[in-house]
């Protein structure tokens, strides 16, 4: 998630917030769910955009940001309905409301600028905090349980998966014969050193590992594989679906799916005949992913690596084709 700060009306918006609006088209009287609403930024704009009787659903597992969401929400009253939950739990928390269906859902991925900025959540490598870097702080495990528990191999496959890390070898052996390892900084120690002072990268040595772990640790990818379908379901006719992905982990895995659900046919290239019987769901609206423009980026260089996606829920899928 990029930088979520707006103090008074706005004047610093949350990543891609003009283009998220334009994409979602938000319209008064209808339901909306921003699945990982962080500080309220896009949520305020949707709500704005949707006055005087749109309502909003917000979920996120981090308590500390829907205490935010909620402080910067409180002008929309019980149009914003704020709750503790993951995305991947998306029909579940509708069907609760009694919502038959949405015209809108937004889910910005990733770790929050509030979430790096705290040191003692553990996401950073900036400074020396515990090894934690759970979403939810009532979950049981965290980035040091990993790191401290797993074989030197299955460290060595978190990162390459997680991180896209070439190195993940060598750093998982460096990690395993540091052990134990308990603080952000400790561990960034350790990944730098094992990567070695040859490396000249944009980004800092520990980047990928710390990304790898943070992934592990709050199962991102797997919620966002369950997330995706619920979205379509829940969606009514017209509805739109709006993701930013931060990586190429998310972003493959979104454009994978939106590709596939906007075919009538999803069997081999070279079978000669249809015999999945699929049908098209969605019309995919950004035929290329929406990156933010220079100024964005000079104003928050979190969001240099933002992609946007978008698709809209056809009217009648099972006459597609």
């Amino acid at each position: 998630m990029g930088d979520r700060s707006m103090g008074g009306l706005l004047p610093h918006h949350p990543v891609l917030y003009k283009e998220v609006l334009h994409a979602l088209q938000p319209r008064r009287g209808v339901c909306y769910v921003d699945g990982t609403i962080g500080a309220g930024g896009h949520a305020w704009g949707i709500l704005q955009a949707s006055a005087p009787d749109g309502l909003l659903l917000g979920l996120d597992l981090d308590p500390k940001a829907l205490q935010l969401a909620g402080e910067r929400l409180s002008e929309f009253g019980a149009r914003a309905i704020l709750v503790q939950a993951s995305y991947a739990t998306l029909l579940q928390q509708i069907q609760v409301l009694g919502w038959k269906g949405v015209g809108g859902i937004l889910l910005d991925l990733g770790v929050s600028s509030m979430q790096l900025d705290t040191p003692e959540r553990g996401f950073s490598f900036q400074s020396d905090a515990p090894l934690d870097m759970r979403f939810d702080p009532g979950n049981s495990e965290t980035a040091a349980d990993l790191v401290n528990t797993l074989s030197e191999q299955e460290i060595a496959d978190l990162i390459f998966r997680y991180g896209e890390e070439r190195q993940a070898r060598k750093i998982a052996r460096a990690i395993v014969s540091s052990r134990p390892i308990f603080t952000t900084g400790h561990l960034s120690q350790v990944v730098s050193k094992a990567c070695g002072p040859a490396r000249q990268k944009r980004i800092h040595p520990a980047t990928l590992t710390f990304q790898a772990l943070r992934i592990a640790v709050n199962r991102e990818l797997q919620a966002l594989e369950r997330f995706l379908p619920q979205a379509i379901v829940a969606l009514s006719p017209g509805g739109r679906l709006v993701v930013i992905a931060y990586h190429s982990l998310e972003d493959r895995i979104v454009k994978q799916f939106l590709r596939q659900e906007s075919r009538d046919c999803i069997c081999p290239p070279k079978q000669p005949v249809c015999t999945c019987g699929h049908r098209a769901s969605i019309t995919v609206i950004t035929r290329r992913p929406l990156a933010p423009q220079e100024d964005e980026i000079i104003r928050n260089p979190r969001a240099r690596s933002a992609r946007l996606r978008a698709a809209m829920k056809m009217s009648e899928p099972d006459q597609a084709g």
